[in-house]
């Protein structure tokens, strides 16, 4: 059994919020690039999310795991997608994509209107709850060393740098 919280639940975030957190499925998809399309290009990180609707549809269909995604993340083994969701609003997004070898790369975005209240750190743990529950036995992430706040969310999940760059590092976990 997992040592992190399975999807769905409901938390309240640090503002009172109660928030929804539960797996990504189709249906959810114009949601999820609604919110991506709002996001603050000054917290994109490493390029992600991108600019542009079209580009941000690309790019959840190939997180998503739908036919015909074109170039990105889309795999023949599907990611693994977990939302936060505050009513009928996506307000945050975790994912696992495999990377091929084996192992899954973490990624996850907070939309800005709701940064700074928790909602990353149960995204995260509930992510990762979710895959150990599918299988997921290795994940890493990247993380711009300076972004200190994201840096602890990670280490409080478990993950140790396993390579530091000039302006990023690498952090991994087994689960």
């Amino acid at each position: 059994m997992s040592e992190f919280p399975t999807p769905p639940r409901t938390v309240e975030d640090g503002d009172g919020r109660e928030i929804a957190l539960r797996v990504v499925d189709g249906d959810d998809s114009d949601a999820l690039t609604e919110m991506y399309v709002e996001f603050d290009p000054a917290d994109r990180a490493q390029g992600l999310p991108p600019v542009g609707e079209d580009a941000v549809q690309a790019w959840v269909a190939g997180l998503l795991g739908a036919e015909g995604a074109g170039d990105g993340p889309a795999r023949a083994e599907p990611g693994h997608n977990v939302a936060a969701w505050h009513d009928d609003r996506v307000v945050g997004h975790a994912t696992l994509v495999p990377d091929g070898d084996g192992g899954h790369e973490l990624a996850i975005f907070v939309h800005q209107e709701y940064q700074g209240a928790g909602i990353g750190t149960e995204l995260l743990e509930t992510l990762l709850g979710y895959g150990a529950q599918r299988g997921v036995e290795h994940v890493w992430l990247t993380v711009e060393r300076w972004n200190r706040p994201a840096v602890a969310v990670y280490e409080k999940a478990g993950f140790e740098v396993t390579d530091a760059e000039s302006f990023e590092m690498e952090m991994a976990r087994d689960l």
